[in-house]
């Protein structure tokens, strides 16, 4: 397996700046997922790993070793893409010896190795069997056993459940996180679903507009989103954001005022003069309290959906904030009702004008929480 760093990476397409100065240090057996919406980057990036396109500046360290100049073959990479891409007349046997014979490696090794593969992938009792008698996860799994095979020293996969179904996602999903605990390999993966993000990722990587926003484990991206695009795009539904109005309060933080739902101390520093500033709020789902309100007070349900464990409450504040609030289901609540809202301060996030987070407040003689890692 190997270790990848990338030292102040750029891409350019003409103009167009694709990747902008992107450092990054995975470590040797780590399973790094790239994630983002459309257009911000990260199949470039992944492309400039593998060495399937070239870098306009900044350097590609692999185990230590400059491998700007190298071809994908030179660099020890085997890569999974979006399509199967398998030959549709051969094999299942004959796919995953594909890239072995083509290095001219001798029988016995191609025999051993494919066998070896299938038996991890569980596809020895489908190796005389053609592309077309295979279900769409059995064939994606050929394609990974096609890239193991030539024993990389690190596996990228470019969205490779986009094609399957909700089931073989999942399904898949999770051989290939198994995968990844019995080989130890060094995985960098590709998705724009944040859910295969914080189901498959020791780290998460999320870019945005081609630089790096942030990265850190699912749990800390979650809990600790260092902007609003961050704490937007991690987690499902999305987090609410609503205005709000706040001012210093001593050591407490600072007070905050929203319409429809009160005030709050928040343990969040207010950089700001002690002057009432405008700031987002913002509070996931499941953190939101509804109340039924009497009458046409509070906030009104637009729409309520029952998950079976769970209930979702989509509401509208007098300004036109849509909100989502996550309740045990089945809800007390129908189309139509009002409720009130109310949170755990320490649940809430303040954003700036900027999208940054407002940093906690920490109590005099404890140690700060370690905040998650950015890359710039």
């Amino acid at each position: 397996m190997a270790s990848v760093t990338l030292e102040r990476v750029n891409k350019r397409f003409g103009s167009t700046r694709v990747i902008e100065d992107v450092s990054l240090d995975i470590s040797d057996g780590e399973f790094v997922v790239f994630v983002g919406p459309s257009g911000c980057g990260k199949s470039t990036l992944l492309r400039l790993i593998a060495g399937l396109e070239s870098i306009t500046h900044g350097d590609l360290m692999i185990d230590g070793t400059r491998v700007n100049h190298l071809t994908p073959p030179e660099r020890g990479i085997g890569m999974v893409f979006q399509s199967y891409a398998l030959y549709p007349h051969m094999s299942v046997y004959d796919n995953i010896a594909f890239g072995l014979k083509l290095a001219k490696s001798d029988r016995q090794t191609v025999d051993e190795r494919v066998r070896q593969t299938a038996k991890i992938l569980q596809l020895d009792g489908l190796l005389d069997r053609l592309p077309k008698a295979l279900s769409g996860g059995q064939r994606q799994r050929v394609a990974i056993g096609r890239a193991m095979a030539r024993e990389p020293r690190i596996l990228l996969f470019d969205e490779p459940l986009s094609n399957l179904d909700a089931a073989l996602r999942v399904q898949t999903r999770n051989e290939i996180a198994h995968l990844h605990a019995r080989l130890g390999a060094t995985m960098i993966y590709v998705t724009h679903d944040q859910v295969e993000a914080m189901t498959l990722a020791d780290r998460i990587v999320v870019l945005n507009e081609g630089h790096v926003e942030q990265t850190g484990s699912p749990r800390e991206l979650y809990e600790q989103p260092m902007s609003r695009f961050v704490a937007g795009f991690i987690g499902s539904p999305k987090m609410n954001f609503l205005t709000a109005l706040a001012r210093a309060e001593g050591d407490a933080g600072c007070r905050i005022s929203i319409p429809g739902i009160g005030e709050h101390v928040l343990p969040r520093r207010l950089l700001a003069s002690e002057r009432e500033t405008r700031l987002t709020l913002g509070v996931r789902p499941e953190h939101l309290t509804p109340t039924a309100a009497a009458g046409d007070a509070g906030f009104n349900i637009l729409n309520v959906e029952y998950l079976g464990s769970e209930a979702y409450l989509y509401l509208e504040t007098p300004e036109g904030e849509a909100l989502v609030c996550r309740t045990e289901a089945p809800a007390p609540f129908v189309r139509g009702d009002h409720v009130t809202l109310d949170f755990a301060p320490h649940r809430a996030h303040l954003f700036d004008h900027d999208g940054r987070a407002l940093p906690p407040v920490h109590d005099a003689g404890t140690e700060p929480a370690t905040a998650p890692t950015t890359f710039s």
